[in-house]
């Protein structure tokens, strides 16, 4: 069941029962906001399981520590167009896309994205919550292999 409230109701819960900071750093996912010039402002505990960089070595580094290197400047166009245009259409979508560990292994990730804005309506980054999705990933793709090979197997015995 959903329960929906008015952001105002939203804001007075938050600030009087829930400590946002503890919030972030508690949840198992990862918690990512960078600034418009693409530069790591937040890094929480979730990020740091998850992609091997403590919150010191992320902050103030690009995204590209996270965004393997085929993908760094399809990545920078977008971003440099959502922070231009104040609009991406990841924010209710899922996105499923590569990523890259600190120790240089490959990742399957799982994330959805929402701008925040400043007090004059201006863009001031992006967060992303992320989920690690490299198990299922390749759970998947064994599956897909094995359904193809038993096809295969079907077909030359029908055949």
């Amino acid at each position: 069941m959903s329960i929906a409230f008015p952001h105002k109701v939203i804001g007075d819960i938050m600030s009087a029962s829930v400590d946002v900071g503890q919030l972030v750093e508690v949840v198992g996912d990862a918690i990512v906001v960078a600034d418009p010039q693409n530069i790591i402002t937040l890094w929480n505990s979730g990020a740091q399981k998850m992609f091997g960089f403590s919150a010191e070595e992320a902050v103030g580094q690009p995204l590209d520590i996270i965004i393997p290197d085929r993908l760094r400047a399809r990545h920078n166009e977008g971003y440099a167009k959502t922070m231009e245009t104040g609009q991406t259409k990841y924010g209710s979508d899922l996105l499923k896309v590569p990523a890259a560990h600190k120790d240089g292994r490959a990742m399957s990730i799982a994330f959805t994205v929402a701008l925040l804005h400043g007090a004059g309506g201006e863009v001031t980054g992006i967060v992303a919550v992320i989920r690690d999705e490299t198990a299922r990933f390749q759970e998947d793709r064994q599956l897909r292999k094995r359904v193809t090979e038993l096809e295969a197997k079907l077909a030359a015995t029908a055949g």
